[in-house]
């Protein structure tokens, strides 16, 4: 069951990090220009959330 709730969640946040990066729009209606600001948008959003990650993994090592 853990592993299931996992990788649904997994692919929420993925998801969700496209769907924001984009701003909801279809990458082959953006220009050049949106869809470089997007990459790197996503790219950012993946590092921040990995972070994150590694900075719960070591709260919960702490306690």
């Amino acid at each position: 069951m853990k592993a299931v709730t996992r990788a649904a969640l997994a692919i929420g946040i993925t998801k969700g990090i496209d769907y924001v990066a984009n701003r909801g729009k279809d990458p082959a209606k953006m220009t050049a220009e949106e869809r470089k600001l997007a990459q790197k948008a996503k790219h950012d959003t993946r590092k921040m959330v990995k972070r994150a990650r590694q900075a719960a993994r070591i709260s919960r090592r702490i306690r």
